[in-house]
């Protein structure tokens, strides 16, 4: 039996808390207490872990602290960022709001691109706007909104919006892709009438783009640096598709009907309930739980604020034999929000809602109306599935009656909803040979394919057990993994303890309720009177913090590294994964204090009545959901939990102080694209038309100014530079959110760590070089040592009382194959930690008291977003020139596909283009290269079949039908396609005589032409990247050769047409002299009858002038004869003829 450390003392109980809602955010609170304590300070006899602290001590302690802040944030004005989402035409109108609803670009911005005619726009496009701009103000320690905003205008102050995309489930239909939208926000005055221009109102607005395939959207607003100091604030603006649009031009759920009215009696003394949704991916949650009424609460922005809707549903109880019911009540148990569908359960019946979503679903998916699922079914319970694989989420509904025993597993990919029932053969209680046995919880591990079930087994003369069962859904097969101890163990005053059979136990009954599992950690909870974890599902650690009096009702986790636990009692404890030491949040003495301090402030998010109504994180920040009551007035509250605060009370004395900076750019682990538009002023969307849309482009061009510089010719000003990608994102001395490591990759950041020692006089002391070692240290857990390796290098500088860790986290190429980019990441974390330290190390920040100590950062093995293999033409054009001497282009030249002579050796280069970072480098691994298509023409290129795919390239053919070949010997494990490289010796053309370039006709006096489609291909013959890259590019080829029979055909028509041109040649040149004396001939005597025709017409009428017409033409008749006569005897004498009359 393995011993944890000693247990320390825990907090006093005091009276749970009721409460009640309207949403407000929670301020940051401006009284916090500033000491930071560690294992080692020098103040251990005032506050060490075993010293009796005074009650008195915490009044004086606090009264001490609050001065100190109080000076502290003096000069500060506490200001906060102010954001509403405004539809296009309630731009400019103050007081208005809008939701997320429309989905589609407009077309009202078209008029105002038409006058541009002296800006660089098309004016045959059509400029469409987005439906929503955000709308930005500011407010400062009570002042006028208005006010601040003229004098933050004044000052140069201009608000940076970036806007996160959160990339969709279904990377089948969508591309994946981390994107960011950076904007500067434009100042415009409000259209409402004022009586000075100095004091109109005015905002900042920017556009709020839409990205296909994203529903949800984070909103981070920051100061340009100028002006007044305003922190940053994130804010959450989801597209809600649960609204249709009224003939009166109103809003209206599809979900159910809309309830104003928030009685106490919904909420009051009401129990919490969890809040379960696909993590990152939903952007309308839900929350049931209100007492005999079929309501839910809904909202899109994260309880920011929030709509209490009345469900459309018809309520039916359907009791019968095989489904007992002992009562009937209307309330909604169980919800379930994923990225599209709403899920609830009300009594034994399961319905679900798909919203409307064309950013989704690119066409009306909507349900309309609830869908009553599993009518036959009984059903106890909805399990929720945290993290979506293989482009669909899952839930799980858990069966009663006649089912008992069976899963129904269910599968929801683009709105469209299947269940499945599991085991698929028989039920689990045959599968692990019981007679009867009831599934009390179940889990899904997506990675394994494994369904984990706690089943419960009714034993005949024993109380009952359990045990936790594995399914394994791909060989359809049930594993026993762990028989859970009947009675809880005894810890004997340690924190944790090992469970390995040898150990005592109480008389306390184990009872389990529910199982967690958390992916990145490998980490699998199983909860109830007590609290089990194992990395491994077969050993299990008992925490022995939690006390076996209590019961948990459901946990909560960030998947950063922190969960916090709810239990039956509302007592609200806190746990820091990779530790054992557990934490009583809520009730306990630093809670009273801190609540004691806030009434003190005259908080508006905290009164003596109070309800939570479910507890949740959000940004890795644990919020509360309260319902407040004050002076018979309810409102419901969304609240930052001070979990910090709360924890400085638990640990006073000296502290370290902890720095850390990260020495590696952000950008090549985070794999996060941020695209930035300065002075968008006003922008649109600039498509053909409405419908089209691209899978990886956002509708967004940031370019219109709606301030006028007096130079065009309708006073706007259009910057179409001002659109650019950012590349050279830095860390800023954080660790990222995520890490990406392709195979053989690494990450290496650095942290600095330095110790004050504080005695009573707050003298410090530098310490010696190894006492600074010994005094310090930094651990690395790994969630799955076998996958990744950690390197830390220890640097003391004494002189500085500091120590320099450097970490290297590295892949150890053996946890993953090969996957597309961005799909199928394997999930794990780094845990890193400085010894001692956690949960007792503050950082005092402006913002209030900041955990350090321990960071718990997600890493996921694979191939990272937006790689690509691209064709190096550039390369291989100074290549193959290079190599073969020479360089032969084809007779009609095209910039954009060069032409490859046939003769020469062909040497492909391939880029490893990185579309997130920028880079782009030469590709060093290898690949099956294979002509896939190919015609004489890019009209008439056709795909191969596979069978021609094979003996087109596969050196094993024997038909003849080879286009290529090369000298490399290696080829895949089959062995039918050659394996190239960078270092290969190139490709030789060959097409042989079955093959369809071989014989190609020539379309004009010059050599054929074909082109080639060819697929570039690494999948499982690259060792050395994750990633499955495939490339399908065309290459032109010229000069190819003829055949020999169209050859020597060509030949022989060539020959005798050119021998027949010779003879013809000849034979008019013998013939030249003849022929054109006899033509002369012919011609002189055409002549000659010609111009003897011409005398005798106009010489008769000049001498028988006086003659009538009648003698004219007897003489001229007899004349005729005569000459014709005489013509035909005697040719020669026609000379003679002309004297007759």
């Amino acid at each position: 039996m393995e011993r944890g450390r000693e247990k320390g003392e825990g907090g006093q109980k005091v009276s749970r808390f009721g409460g009640k809602v309207r949403t407000e955010q929670a301020l940051t609170d401006k009284v916090r207490a500033t000491f930071c304590a560690a294992p080692r300070c020098t103040l251990m006899a005032l506050c060490g872990r075993n010293s009796r602290v005074l009650p008195a001590l915490w009044a004086l302690l606090a009264v001490l602290l609050v001065p100190w802040r109080l000076w502290a944030i003096e000069d500060i004005e506490e200001c906060t960022w102010q954001v509403v989402l405004n539809k296009f035409e309630t731009v400019g109108k103050n007081g208005m709001s809008d939701r997320f609803f429309s989905q589609e670009p407009l077309e009202t911005v078209d008029n105002v691109f038409r006058p541009l005619v002296d800006a660089p726009t098309d004016q045959d496009e059509k400029y469409l706007s987005f439906p929503y701009y955000l709308k930005i103000n500011y407010s400062c320690n009570g002042e006028s909104s208005e006010a601040q905003v003229r004098k933050g205008h004044l000052t140069g102050l201009k608000p940076v919006v970036l806007v996160t995309f959160q990339s969709p489930v279904n990377f089948h239909r969508w591309k994946i892709e981390q994107l960011q939208i950076q904007m500067e926000a434009a100042p415009f005055r409000s259209k409402e009438e004022c009586i000075a221009e100095e004091v109109c109102v005015m905002s900042w607005y920017t556009p709020m783009p839409i990205k296909n395939g994203s529903v949800v959207m984070r909103v981070d607003v920051s100061s340009n640096g100028l002006g007044p100091f305003i922190h940053d604030k994130r804010f959450q603006v989801n597209i809600n598709g649960f609204l249709q649009r009224q003939q009166d031009d109103t809003l209206q759920f599809t979900v159910g009907n809309e309830i104003f009215n928030l009685i106490p009696r919904y909420f009051v003394n009401v129990p919490s309930r969890p809040l379960w949704h696909t993590v990152d991916q939903a952007p309308v949650l839900i929350l049931g739980g209100i007492s005999d009424e079929k309501f839910i609460l809904l909202t899109d922005t994260s309880f920011r604020d929030f709509f209490l809707v009345e469900l459309n549903i018809d309520s039916c109880w359907v009791g019968s034999f095989y489904c007992p019911q002992a009562s009937f009540t209307a309330t909604i148990y169980d919800a379930i929000a994923t990225e599209s569908t709403l899920f609830i359960r009300q009594n034994q019946l399961v319905y679900y809602f798909t919203g409307t979503y064309i950013t989704l679903h690119e066409s009306n998916h909507g349900s309309g109306s609830w869908v009553r699922v599993l009518a036959n079914e009984c059903i106890k319970r909805l399990c929720p599935v945290h993290f979506h694989s293989n482009g669909s989420e899952y839930i799980m509904a858990l069966t009663t009656g006649k089912r008992e025993g069976y899963v129904h597993f269910g599968t929801i990919t683009d709105g469209h909803v299947s269940f499945q029932l599991l085991p698929k053969q028989r039920s689990v209680c045959e599968g692990i040979e019981v007679v009867n046995c009831s599934i009390t919880w179940a889990v899904f591990i997506a990675d394994d394919y494994n369904l984990l079930m706690l089943v419960e087994i009714e034993a005949p003369t024993t109380r009952n057990y359990f045990q936790v069962v594995s399914y394994d859904l791909v060989r359809d097969n049930l594993v026993i993994l762990y028989t859970i101890p009947e009675f809880i163990p005894d810890a004997r005053g340690l924190e944790f303890l090992m469970i390995l059979g040898t150990e005592s136990y109480t008389n306390f009954p184990m009872v389990p309720k529910g199982m967690f599992y958390n992916p990145y950690k490998n980490l699998l909870l199983i909860w109830g009177n007590f609290l089990l974890q194992s990395y491994n599902y077969e050993n299990f650690i008992y925490l022995a913090d939690f006390p076996k009096e209590e019961s948990i009702k459901y946990l909560v986790n960030s998947f950063h590294g922190d969960m916090a636990i709810v239990t039956e009692t509302e007592e609200i404890w806190y746990l820091l994964e990779g530790s054992y030491r557990m934490y009583k949040l809520f009730p306990s003495k630093g809670w009273g204090m801190y609540i004691n301090l806030q009434m003190m402030h005259q908080s508006s998010l905290y009164t003596s009545n109070e309800t939570m109504v479910t507890l949740f994180y959000e940004d890795s920040k644990l919020y509360q959901l309260v319902y407040l009551m004050n002076n018979q007035k309810g409102r419901l509250v969304k609240r930052l939990m001070p979990v910090e605060e709360l924890l400085m009370y638990h640990q006073l004395s000296d502290h370290y102080l902890l720095h850390q900076r990260g020495s590696t750019p952000a950008r090549s682990a985070t794999r996060r694209t941020r695209r930035a538009c300065w002075s968008p002023r006003a922008s649109t969307t600039r498509t053909r038309s409405p419908s089209t849309r691209a899978s990886s482009t956002i509708c967004f061009v940031c370019t219109p100014s709606t301030s006028s510089n007096l130079q065009s010719a309708s006073n706007v000003y259009i910057d179409m530079t001002s659109y650019e990608k950012i590349y050279d994102l830095k860390a800023k001395h954080e660790l990222p959110e995520r890490i990406f490591l392709d195979k053989g990759t690494s990450y290496s950041f650095s942290v600095f760590l330095t110790v004050r020692g504080h005695s009573i006089n707050l003298q410090e002391r530098v310490l010696a070089a190894v006492d600074l070692g010994s005094k310090v240290d930094l651990g690395v857990v790994l969630a799955d040592p076998g996958c990744l390796e950690a390197v830390v290098k220890e640097e003391v500088l004494t002189n500085r009382n500091s120590v320099l860790f450097w970490v290297t986290l590295s892949d150890k190429r053996s946890c993953f194959d090969q996957g597309i980019s961005g799909h199928h990441l394997l999930k794990t974390s780094m845990l890193v930690k400085v010894v001692g330290t956690v949960g007792r190390c503050f950082q005092n920040t402006h913002q209030g008291p900041r955990m350090q100590g321990n960071f718990m950062v997600p890493v996921l093995i694979g191939c990272p977003p937006g790689k690509r293999l691209a064709f190096d033409i550039t390369y291989t054009l100074e290549y193959n020139r290079l190599q073969n001497k020479h360089y032969f282009d084809c007779v009609n030249v095209d910039p954009e596909m060069p032409c490859f002579l046939f003769r020469d050796i062909f040497y492909p280069f391939f880029l490893i283009q990185d579309l997130v970072t920028g880079d782009s480098g030469s590709f060093q691994g290898s690949y099956v290269l294979k002509v896939i298509g190919g015609g004489p023409t890019m009209d008439t290129i056709r795909e191969y079949s596979e069978e021609e795919i094979y003996r087109f390239n596969s050196p094993l053919d024997k038909t003849q039908s080879l286009i290529w070949t090369t000298k490399n010997t290696t080829t895949t494990k089959d062995p039918a396609f050659n394996i190239m490289t960078h270092q290969s010796l190139g490709i030789e053309w060959l097409c042989l005589r079955n093959s369809p370039c071989h014989d190609t006709i020539p379309h004009t006096i010059f050599a054929p032409e074909f082109f080639f489609k060819v697929l570039v291909s690494n999948r499982g013959v690259d060792k050395s990247t994750y990633c499955d890259y495939q490339l399908t590019f065309l290459l032109h080829i010229h000069g190819l050769p003829l055949s020999a029979k169209r050859a020597l055909l060509i030949l022989m028509v060539s020959s005798s047409v050119f021998i027949g041109l010779v003879i013809l040649y000849i034979v008019f040149c013998l013939l030249l002299p003849v022929v054109v004396k006899a033509c002369n001939t012919l011609r002189w005597k055409i002549n000659n009858i010609i111009t003897s025709e011409s005398y005798y017409t106009y010489t008769s009428p000049s001498r028988i002038f006086s003659g009538t017409s009648e003698t004219k033409s007897k003489v001229s008749s007899s004349v005729s004869s005569k000459v014709v006569e005489e013509k035909e005897e005697a040719p020669v004498e026609t000379s003679k003829k002309h004297s007759i009359t």
